[in-house]
């Protein structure tokens, strides 16, 4: 009769050979030019788990996971509305999945975080045999991303400088344009719009220029693999501080130009914000019908997130042909001559106090109603000949708001630049 000792002797070089086999398969993969996928197949295969490789905020990248396995992690609440693996939500010691359970391993090199390995179950829990099996799957998919990475990196400079060029009107020889973008794989002939997607700046000022960096090659990238789901050809490039997709859309798109695709893709790299995601604001240019309208589109787009930003805050996006007022206010070189401006139309208006503010609160409010005192009443919770007082008290301070229309106008237009500056 055998003991539990002698089993657990005979056991432990079955599965450390294991391992090793499984090792030297990944190993081999990796020399004959494989890829995630395969790894992903080779892993699945060797421990009958399914295997999902996923960046680092759990966006897919390759996997082996049966329609079932995908379908159980959903149920679980381990798959948001776009499709992310929410990696945050498996714990290192493994979450729940009916009678097995999913683990997210990290897969990093050189203290870089590179992407997450997630293992599945279904029907019984990880041994640590095969949680050792993962981590040596992981250390070789590290290789091999580091390897992809530098690749990349090297294609997107490549594909940035020539667009860039492009947007900024230095590249204009039409066969050159032509053989680039054939090269690359992009359709530049239809019409598109040029989107300016910008991370929002971190509101506690805690990242290093390290981990910036980090934050926007994670960011460019999501947008590089939502733009590939949407289309053939659609060129997604970083520009360092900022990425530029331009999305195709048919001419007789209803207003605003590609509204519908713009909303996709945003969603899809925004998901649910889990993962460590950060929070971006976007810019849409108007349609562009072809090449040459390219660079003027790309200025609109920078533009658009630009005070989009200032007016909505972060997290917004926002269409050039939406901006209004605040387009023209933006474009004025002269920030003092525009700070004077609104001094001298609000006049006690502008100071900061909280007399003041209300103020403004209340005149927003009738020129938003059109100077319907009773509407503006109701809406701010004043009785009628409170705000009667104080359609007396503005008209004094800036002059004859409900008769004259140019008063009317330089006032809107100044509470509107107040809040553009703000």
């Amino acid at each position: 009769m055998i003991d539990d000792g002698q089993a657990l002797t005979r056991t432990a070089p079955t599965a450390l050979a294991r391992v090793d086999a499984l090792h030297t398969g990944l190993t081999q993969i990796v020399l004959e030019g494989g890829d995630l996928a395969g790894i992903a197949a080779e892993v699945g295969r060797a421990l009958d788990v399914g295997v999902v490789f996923t960046s680092s905020d759990g966006r897919e990248r390759a996997s082996a996971l049966p329609d079932d396995m995908r379908a159980a992690l959903a149920e679980r609440d381990l798959v948001d509305p776009t499709g992310r693996l929410r990696v945050e939500r498996m714990d290192p010691r493994g979450a729940s999945v009916g009678d097995g359970e999913a683990r997210a391993l990290r897969v990093a090199a050189g203290g870089a975080d590179l992407a997450r390995l997630v293992c599945l179950r279904r029907d019984d829990r990880l041994s640590p045999d095969d949680v050792h099996a993962l981590e040596r799957a992981a250390a070789v998919a590290a290789l091999l991303i580091t390897r992809e990475e530098a690749v990349t990196a090297v294609e997107n400079k490549y594909q940035g400088d020539f667009l860039r060029d492009l947007l900024l009107r230095r590249a204009t020889d039409p066969a050159y344009v032509a053989e680039h973008a054939t090269t690359f794989g992009w359709r530049l002939e239809r019409p598109v719009v040029v989107v300016v997607a910008e991370l929002d700046p971190d509101p506690e000022g805690t990242g290093s220029s390290t981990q910036w960096r980090h934050w926007q090659e994670r960011f460019s990238s999501a947008w590089r693999q939502v733009s590939r789901s949407l289309g053939e050809g659609i060129p997604s490039v970083d520009f360092s501080s900022e990425v530029v997709t331009l999305l195709p859309v048919a001419e007789d798109d209803a207003p605003p130009a590609g509204h519908d695709v713009v909303r996709r893709a945003v969603t899809a790299v925004a998901g649910d914000r889990g993962g460590g995601r950060r929070s971006f604001s976007v810019g849409v240019s108007r349609l562009a019908s072809g090449i040459e309208d390219l660079p003027e589109a790309y200025a609109h787009a920078r533009r658009a997130v630009e005070v989009g930003r200032r007016v909505d805050g972060p997290g917004s996006t926002t269409w050039f042909d939406q901006l209004g007022l605040h387009r023209l206010v933006a474009l004025v070189p002269d920030v003092e001559e525009v700070r004077r401006f609104v001094a001298d139309v609000l006049g006690p208006l502008e100071e900061p106090t909280e007399e003041a503010a209300d103020l403004r609160e209340s005149l927003q409010l009738l020129l938003d109603t059109n100077f319907n005192v009773a509407e503006a009443a109701r809406l701010q919770f004043f009785h009628y000949n409170t705000m009667r007082y104080r359609v007396a008290k503005l008209e004094r301070l800036l002059g004859p708001l409900s008769t004259d229309p140019h008063v009317r106008l330089d006032v809107a237009v100044a509470l509107q630049v107040r809040k553009l500056r703000e």
